[in-house]
């Protein structure tokens, strides 16, 4: 195959997973939701019919079918209606205020008076990072990240683009357990990219350097300030579910069970990694800074970054920045 051929192309669903079809175009579950709204449609008709005047059976009838048939047919956000209002319900019963409480919340004492109602404990998922940057998750399971560059597709002739296809797929082929791909947007700021160029043009030695670095700096902040700029970064999270541990084991058995984990989503971190590589895209399995620097941009993208967590092998110490008043 020379690159004159037209390139490998593949028709994949938008939704992959949209749910299959059973009866007329529709979902077992819109089936279900129809089947019930016609069971109490007509039971509610049969029970009243005798009594009241067909219009007003009708105009009874008629918000239970208008009901059942947009739960079943609507859509809100992508998303059905049936779906939408559940999510709505439980949102609703949820607490607006949660707190970072693993053990609960506790009942104020019998004479406190308490206006409102008590926050709810904050459930996170992920309990601790690990110096490696394996993340443990609630229920015994363990996470790694890693980060993943891009690659133009657009740029490549037809048997580049069908190598980087099937190296893809292989890869995909090669996973033995759930992993999902993360593309998240932000804006950039060019200000701090901006004052080092500008620091750096005084200290070159030839005066066309320093313009030309001046130059460069005056562009970085004009492109700063006139254009939304957006960086991309793709993640690629990595899940390891172990076994179950066996009865009586204790908590040193399930101790052992999450090592094992650990240690075997690590290893897949690695090799995605050297996968990934091999095809030409830039990755790097994520350390502990990293994924606390990761979660806390997801969290809050516009609050402060918690400070990096110490060295095991180093001690904790406190740095004054007060300054002392001179005399």
């Amino acid at each position: 195959m020379n690159d004159d051929y037209e390139p490998l192309s593949a028709r994949i669903p938008a939704d992959i997973e949209q749910p299959d079809k059973i009866m007329y175009g529709l979902t077992a579950r819109q089936l279900a939701i129809l089947g019930t709204t016609a069971l109490v449609t007509v039971t509610v008709f049969t029970a009243v019919a005798p009594i009241l005047p067909v219009p007003i059976v009708a105009g009874l009838c008629f918000p239970l079918v208008a009901a059942g048939c947009s739960m079943a047919l609507g859509r809100r956000d992508g998303m059905g209606l049936d779906r939408f209002a559940l999510a709505a319900l439980d949102h609703l019963r949820r607490r607006r205020t949660l707190v970072a409480a693993p053990e609960g919340v506790s009942a104020p004492p019998a004479w406190c008076r308490v206006r409102g109602t008590l926050p709810g404990p904050l459930r996170f998922p992920v309990r601790a990072i690990r110096q490696d940057g394996v993340m443990d998750l609630d229920g015994g399971a363990t996470a790694a990240l890693v980060r993943a560059g891009t690659i133009s597709l657009g740029l490549r002739t037809a048997t580049e683009q069908a190598a980087l296809v099937g190296f893809f797929g292989r890869w995909l082929n090669s996973l033995e357990s759930p992993a999902q791909i993360v593309v998240q947007a932000r804006p950039v700021d060019l200000s701090e990219l901006t004052d080092r160029v500008a620091e750096a043009a005084a200290d070159l030695p030839h005066p066309a350097l320093r313009q030309a670095a001046e130059g460069h700096a005056a562009y970085l902040d004009e492109l700063g300030a006139s254009r939304n700029l957006l960086t991309r970064e793709v993640l690629i999270i990595l899940r390891d579910q172990p076994m179950p541990a066996t009865p009586g084991a204790g908590r040193r058995g399930r101790g052992r069970a999450r090592e094992a984990g650990a240690a075997i989503v690590a290893r897949r971190a690695i090799d995605t990694v050297r996968t990934l590589t091999g095809f030409g895209l830039s990755a790097q399995a994520l350390d502990a800074d990293e994924c606390v620097r990761v979660l806390s941009e997801a969290l809050s993208p516009n609050d402060t970054r918690p400070v990096p967590s110490a060295d095991l092998n180093q001690p904790i110490t406190v740095h004054d920045t007060t300054e002392e008043p001179q005399p």
